[in-house]
């Protein structure tokens, strides 16, 4: 029975002490790169250690890029070092297990690997990390096969796919493979249908891909050669083609006029050069004859001369030729990079589109109420951006008692509407009322109420941009592919502006106050006839119009910066909104909303440095449109197409 007990330890044993020595043999076969490594020379001895499939290679490797690894000067054996005090412990290099106690730590040296050799060590863990039970090390090794494409990699990329058991790593492991394929691969059919698999690849990756296919090159000769790839000829000017050539073929130099000067200026003996006085060298055919008598004497050598640069040029042809050998391969690569160029252009046009009509949603959130109100009362209300601004505040103080950020955005949303719509109708009571039909004096006096407003709002929040945080499940972004995607933030608001407009088109349209509210808008005399009262209409109408600012607020929150001076950021967009889709008409509102988001959208593509000159082009284009249509695109009628 303890020959049985003896037999079976020495088998487990025997294993670890093969793998201790062959591990510590590689190592000793390239001792002196493993001790003292460089980036060029640590190549072998990474390429025998992956290629032994010892499993404890990736140990050794983690810690040999860690610096964890010592060489023991009497012998050059390498070995992992635990402190115990004054002393050390010298651990197995394969196995960590306890090889020598009390160990001084004079008698070692420590490995150190500059940056270079730890990248190249980084790039040979990357195949054992394909397969490692922690994604975050296969993310990582997939971070470090995308940003250098090596052949090398494809084998063990490809070896760890069908065991991948996260579905979004399994695509790209699968994507990165194709694109090793496609650069690398064995034969040329291969590569023919990994290159054309990129044709519905829109990511960046994919796309340099194909332009690392083809590069190109740029050469010039008497006869192009017949097993050059050609690109294309390149068609240049005539000096520079004539330079290019000129370089290559020791054929005489092309001077311009500065560098005739230059040349010229230190061959003046006794005021002549070339035997040409300076003075008569004012022009550049003076200067030229100078300078070919100085090539007779053989002190300059000679230019080049107008017969001589064309007879160069009708001889010799500049062009580009691929880098790839293959014109099947480029063929290939020119069909899939234009079908990717094609579908690029499509997808950036819905995404500028997405953008544009995200941001009509927004522009008619925070100016429908302004239409409504403008409409019916025809007041110029500058405080309606701090309507906006009060109901994101209302937003960020629900949030500081309502920590659940899904239950504090239902409080808020009517708990803002409520808050608006009072101050709203305190504000129509108390100033508004007295001031109809005095639009100059409206204008002043709502601008003094914003400026009051501001300022209160500053001394009971500061001036810090407070957070408006959104719940999670508002996080991210609808990713449609590579180029297409929008907020979930930008897409709820949308949905919002549509619940507002339907709700304000069924209160407009069925409702005894939307009747009341049309009435006065078109003729306030006939409405009173009819016994409806407009000063009671005015007043709601303007709660309502404020209420539904406090909400565009807390929606406007969720995403831009919640500050005192907010309401600025809105207001002349909300104005313009108003007057170019038609005043107090909810559908005039909702086509001037589109128009500033796509017109807005439309510039930025083309000057996307510079959104304040975007803001610029687009109000002079509302100012051109006005003069053409001074009634917006959707006119009411009755008392508003008379005003």
């Amino acid at each position: 029975m303890l020959r049985v007990l003896l037999t079976a330890l020495a088998l487990l044993w025997l294993p670890l002490a093969s793998l201790a020595q062959d591990l510590q043999s590689i190592l000793q076969e390239h001792q002196a790169e493993v001790a003292k490594p460089s980036r060029s020379s640590v190549g072998p001895v990474l390429e025998a250690l992956t290629a032994s499939g010892l499993p404890g290679v990736p140990a050794f490797l983690n810690n040999w890029q860690d610096k964890n690894v010592h060489v023991r000067e009497e012998d050059g054996l390498f070995f992992l070092v635990e402190e115990t005090g004054d002393t050390v412990t010298l651990l197995d290099i394969a196995t960590a297990e306890p090889v020598a106690e009390g160990v001084d730590p004079g008698t070692l040296d420590q490995i150190r690997p500059n940056g270079g050799v730890r990248r190249a060590i980084s790039e040979a863990l990357v195949q054992f990390q394909l397969s490692d039970p922690d994604i975050t090390r296969r993310m990582e090794a997939l971070d470090a096969i995308s940003r250098n494409l090596d052949p090398d990699q494809l084998g063990p990329l490809q070896g760890s796919i069908a065991n991948e058991p996260d579905p979004a790593l399994k695509l790209r492991k699968q994507r990165l493979a194709n694109y090793l394929i496609a650069r690398f691969g064995e034969t040329r059919d291969d590569r023919i249908e990994a290159i054309d698999a990129l044709s519905d690849d829109l990511s960046v990756d994919g796309r340099a891909v194909l332009s690392q296919i083809l590069t190109t090159r740029t050469e010039m000769a008497q006869e192009i050669p017949q097993d050059v790839n050609l690109a294309r000829i390149l068609d240049l000017p005539r000096e520079e083609a004539y330079a290019m050539i000129a370089a290559q073929a020791d054929l005489p130099p092309l001077l311009d006029e500065n560098a005739l000067r230059s040349t010229l200026e230190p061959h003046v003996e006794n005021g002549r050069v070339g035997g040409i006085p300076v003075g008569q060298l004012a022009t550049t055919e003076a200067r030229l004859m100078a300078y070919d008598a100085l090539a007779a004497q053989g002190t300059l050598p000679p230019r080049a001369l107008p017969r001589q640069i064309d007879e160069t040029l009708a001889n010799w042809t500049i062009y580009e030729a691929y880098d790839e050998p293959e014109t099947a391969i480029t063929d290939a690569a020119l069909a899939a990079q234009k079908g990717v160029q094609t579908r690029v252009a499509a997808s950036q046009f819905a995404d500028i589109s997405l953008d544009a009509l995200s941001l009509a949603s927004i522009y008619f959130l925070a100016a429908i109420g302004l239409a409504i109100t403008f409409g019916v009362m025809g007041v110029i209300n500058m405080a309606h951006g701090e309507f906006i601004m009060m109901g994101a505040y209302t937003g960020y103080v629900v949030q500081q008692f309502v920590p659940n950020y899904t239950a504090s955005l239902i409080v808020a949303l009517p708990l803002a509407f409520l808050i608006t719509f009072a101050a709203g109708v305190a504000m129509e009571r108390l100033v508004i009322r007295w001031l109809y039909n005095r639009p100059l004096e409206t204008l002043l006096a709502t601008f003094g109420i914003s400026i009051a407003l501001q300022q209160l709002a500053k001394n009971i929040f500061g001036t810090q941009a407070r957070p408006l945080t959104s719940p999670g499940w508002l996080d991210g972004a609808w990713q449609i592919n590579d180029v297409i995607s929008i907020s979930y933030i930008r897409i709820a608001i949308f949905v919002l502006a549509l619940l507002f407009l339907g709700l304000l088109l069924f209160i407009l349209k069925k409702t005894r106050l939307g009747l009341e509210v049309r009435a006065v808008t078109q003729n306030p005399r006939m409405a009173a006839s009819m016994g409806i009262n407009p000063d009671k209409i005015k007043m709601m109408t303007f709660g309502l119009g404020s209420g539904i600012a406090g909400i565009a607020g807390v929606a406007i929150g969720l995403y831009a910066k919640v500050t005192s001076e907010m309401g600025a950021d809105y207001i002349v967009q909300s104005f313009m909104t108003v007057v170019v889709g038609g005043v107090g008409n909810v559908w005039g509102t909702l086509a001037g909303a589109g128009l500033i988001g796509i017109l807005q959208k439309g510039i930025e593509w083309f000057n996307p440095s510079n959104t304040l000159a975007a803001q610029t082009y687009m109000i002079l284009f509302i100012i051109l449109f006005i003069q053409f249509r001074p009634k917006g695109i959707v006119a009411l009628k009755g008392r508003a197409a008379g005003d």
